[in-house]
């Protein structure tokens, strides 16, 4: 089968003819269409993983992925060939994932089907994203009314936050550049903090140019402080000034470890440092919004799986990248 593989930890990704993965009892095997691109994946590639999980080498990256059932082991009732499915698939030994036409996994694996309204290629786009985004909202227990400050919104994570914040009935401030403050607007947020800039939609006529940080535009327009802070691209000193936004009970949550929970427990802020952990059932909460029309998966960029090297890794996302296979 063609697949995308690395040699070694930080290894270049090149194409390759790989085995195709036989079916196991109590596996199915998934013939792919799409596999999304994480920030994640070029993280093992470079080994963030190394002595913590075992790794089989020629490794073949990719997290997340959509396709259908091609094969099923025994014991497996639940699907059938044929059934469209996508799924979130980091699996010991790591190095046999989604970039790549097959791939075996349990049948208990973060995998659900598709509704016929959901294409692969959509599909490939949410699942460590967008299960993500969803934790996150559930772990802050965001409400309507409440203060949302979204660091690093025009990426993949933050694409979804600002849609499921305005879902919820949040005011919702999103950072991002100044020629993708029309697409945060669309997508529902109610203030763009511009890098150097800031943006209230309702009245375009306030946004000035200056050299704040996002803090300081943020404690311009919103004196009275935010409700919850997700930052999810900020280095530690930048997290804590944009945490000192956050009320005396509120909520704030960092996805690359920036937090100081101890700083942020001594300040009345809940939070801290998220690590996902949705599955399944996030999946198909997911995918019945995309289906109703209520979420729209931000797909920015869709090359073949043989470019895969081209995009992996690649900074300045706005949505997601998905490889099509």
């Amino acid at each position: 089968m063609r697949a995308i593989v690395v040699r070694e930890f930080g290894g270049k990704p090149e194409a390759a003819d790989m085995p195709v993965p036989e079916v196991g009892p109590g596996q199915v095997q998934i013939q792919l269409e799409a596999a999304g691109v994480n920030p994640f994946d070029k993280r093992i590639i470079d080994g963030f993983l190394d002595g913590k999980l075992p790794h089989d080498f020629p490794l073949i990256p990719g997290t997340d992925g959509a396709g259908s059932i091609s094969a099923v082991g025994a014991g497996v009732n639940d699907f059938e060939i044929g059934d469209r499915v996508v799924g979130k698939f980091l699996i010991p030994p790591v190095g046999h994932g989604t970039f790549a036409e097959y791939i075996v996994v349990p049948r208990e694996s973060a995998i659900a089907k598709l509704p016929d309204e959901v294409t692969a290629i959509r599909a490939a786009a949410l699942p460590t994203a967008g299960i993500t985004a969803l934790d996150l909202m559930h772990a802050a227990g965001v409400k309507g009314g409440q203060k949302v400050l979204i660091v690093g919104a025009s990426g993949g994570v933050g694409s979804y936050l600002v849609q499921l914040g305005a879902l919820a009935g949040a005011h919702v401030l999103a950072t991002a550049r100044p020629d993708d403050t029309d697409r945060m607007i669309r997508l529902g947020a109610t203030e763009v903090v511009n890098y150097g800039r800031v943006t209230v939609t309702d009245s375009p006529t306030h946004a000035e140019d200056s050299e704040l940080s996002v803090a300081d535009s943020v404690r311009m327009t919103d004196p009275g402080g935010i409700d919850v802070l997700f930052d999810l691209v900020s280095p530690p000193p930048v997290f804590a000034d944009n945490a000192s936004l956050v009320k005396p009970g509120g909520w704030a949550f960092s996805t690359i470890w920036s937090a100081d929970e101890a700083d942020l427990k001594a300040r009345g802020v809940q939070g801290g440092n998220l690590e996902s952990s949705g599955g399944a059932a996030e999946l198909r909460e997911l995918l019945r919004m995309v289906g109703n029309g209520d979420l729209m998966v931000p797909i920015s960029n869709m090359p073949p799986l043989a470019e895969a090297a081209e995009v992996v890794g690649a900074p300045g996302a706005r949505g997601k990248t998905v490889l099509v296979i």
